[in-house]
């Protein structure tokens, strides 16, 4: 008999499942990411400022570029987007390197070193080998993902090259390869923002198949209902 109530209770028994939507954390992400990408890649590019124009751009670029894009990252985390939370991690992680950086330099403790920073071109090996990594991984969401981080990988290893040389046309134009960079995440971020708002697609994001074909409530291992994703 008491095996029989036991039996009874497992087949009345009701699973609940507790779904915590969020907004896309790529938005800011990608918001954060070409804010302060254009405002550096434009002063490489020699379309404004002096020596010191980096002791002004640093305090945005660290705290937009920086913290806000890596919390992005650690919610992208959340939503079960791989290629988000790499990406926002890592170059959220680096803004705020930046920013640190300029610090130090802006009460003496270092010098910036003239002609070749073999230092810091080693900081750009490790942002482009991910990036490239990351272009990769999403050719399977959508084309915005993809561009932008093609130029933004492209920006990377040019600055890699010209850091650890010493050349100043291969900084320039790493300028210019982050400019387009960041307008791409502009528009990638702005058409997340218009489809949550609007709940469908306003700007077009040339989704793979793979991501049209995909269930917005995703199957988990062990975990039912999870939400994949942040389209």
């Amino acid at each position: 008999m008491a095996l029989e109530s036991d039996q009874i209770q497992i087949n009345n028994a009701q699973t609940r499942i507790h779904l915590q939507p969020i907004a896309a954390p790529s938005i800011l992400g990608f918001y954060g990411l070409a804010g302060a990408t254009f405002m550096v890649a434009a002063h490489m590019a020699h379309w404004y400022g002096t020596g010191i124009s980096a002791l002004y751009l640093f305090p945005f670029a660290a705290m937009f570029g920086g913290l806000a894009q890596f919390l992005a990252g650690m919610w992208a985390f959340k939503a079960r987007d791989g290629v988000a939370t790499a990406v926002h991690g890592m170059w959220g992680a680096f803004w705020m390197a930046y920013g640190i950086l300029t610090v130090v330099f802006a009460f003496g403790r270092l010098a910036p070193p003239v002609g070749a920073w073999p230092e810091l071109g080693f900081w750009f090996i490790v942002l482009a080998a991910i990036t490239w990594v990351c272009v990769a991984a999403a050719t399977a969401e959508n084309k915005g993902f993809v561009t932008t981080l093609t130029f933004l990988a492209a920006g990377a290893t040019t600055a890699a090259i010209g850091e650890l040389m010493g050349v100043e046309w291969l900084m320039m134009l790493t300028g210019w390869l982050f400019i387009i960079a960041s307008i791409a995440a502009w528009y990638t971020g702005s058409a997340l923002m218009l489809k949550e708002a609007f709940g469908h697609t306003v700007w077009g994001l040339g989704e793979s198949r793979r991501a049209r074909d995909m269930h917005p409530i995703a199957v988990g291992v062990g975990e039912p209902g999870v939400i994949h994703g942040q389209a």
